[in-house]
């Protein structure tokens, strides 16, 4: 890049190299039965994880995990866990912001993929698409940084991240 005047202009750069599907799965564990007695209004919940790891010099992979779960009393209707990931190039940004940026701007990049191929796969399951709301990745980069300077206690509902960055 270069300035009005020819001359080579620093800063930072950033690009998607890549973003892909690692891993799908979803269960009905007690199709076609389920369909006979369906709740109309199951209680829906999920867990968003985001996890960064550098792949070489200024490469890192952002992985997104959406585990999400339908229950009808005791009754499990679905379960959906997908695994989204994306390689993301990025340079000349200050060490002090490249956490930040890998676990907020990164997942907010691919986290509408993701929640696609949750509404799919749950449609496709035979029941409504799972209309996941967007995640705050400020609020959960937040609670995750707090976590950190106290005492960590693994959290078994709720939006978590995990960060895994070079020292």
């Amino acid at each position: 890049m270069t300035d009005s005047s020819g001359a080579p202009q620093e800063g930072p750069s950033f690009g998607v190299l890549a973003q892909y599907l690692k891993d799908l799965s979803f269960e009905s564990p007690r199709a076609p039965d389920i369909f006979l007695a369906q709740d109309k209004n199951p209680q829906v919940g999920a867990d968003v994880r985001v996890e960064a790891r550098p792949l070489g010099e200024n490469v890192y992979e952002v992985e997104l995990s959406i585990q999400a779960s339908a229950r009808s009393g005791e009754e499990t209707v679905f379960v959906v866990d997908c695994l989204y990931a994306g390689v993301f190039q990025i340079a000349g940004l200050p060490q002090e912001h490249l956490g930040p940026f890998l676990m907020i701007e990164c997942p907010r990049m691919i986290f509408p993929f993701a929640r696609n191929i949750v509404a799919d796969a749950t449609r496709e399951g035979g029941f409504p698409p799972l209309l996941l709301q967007p995640v705050d990745f400020v609020e959960l980069y937040r609670k995750r940084l707090a976590e950190q300077t106290q005492a960590p206690t693994p959290s078994a509902t709720g939006p978590s991240s995990r960060i895994i960055l070079p020292s």
